[in-house]
């Protein structure tokens, strides 16, 4: 199965959820599709919820966030969780 990549990771949808990066690593990025707004009838994303998260199984879900934001374009979204996972995956 080929994957979307970004900037060498990769970009996974499951419903209204992104996953961007390697499940492997020690943290993931996750964008949350809350909203739409349509413009020349498409249904384009318009409030996101960014969040860097720990993939370590053995903690809660809910200490696994490390950072989160709010976003209103797709591009904001994934620049910002792609900046994130890149410095948190060089510490």
């Amino acid at each position: 199965m080929d994957l979307l990549m970004y900037k060498g990771k990769p970009l996974v949808r499951q419903d209204n959820t992104i996953y961007y990066g390697n499940m492997n690593e020690k943290y993931v990025a996750m964008i949350q599709i809350a909203d739409y707004t349509e413009k020349n009838g498409m249904k384009l994303p318009s409030k996101l919820l960014v969040q860097l998260a720990l993939t370590d199984p053995e903690i809660r879900m809910r200490d696994k966030i490390v950072k989160k934001t709010e976003k209103t374009t797709l591009y904001d979204a994934i620049e910002i969780a792609a900046i994130w996972l890149e410095r948190s995956l060089k510490q």
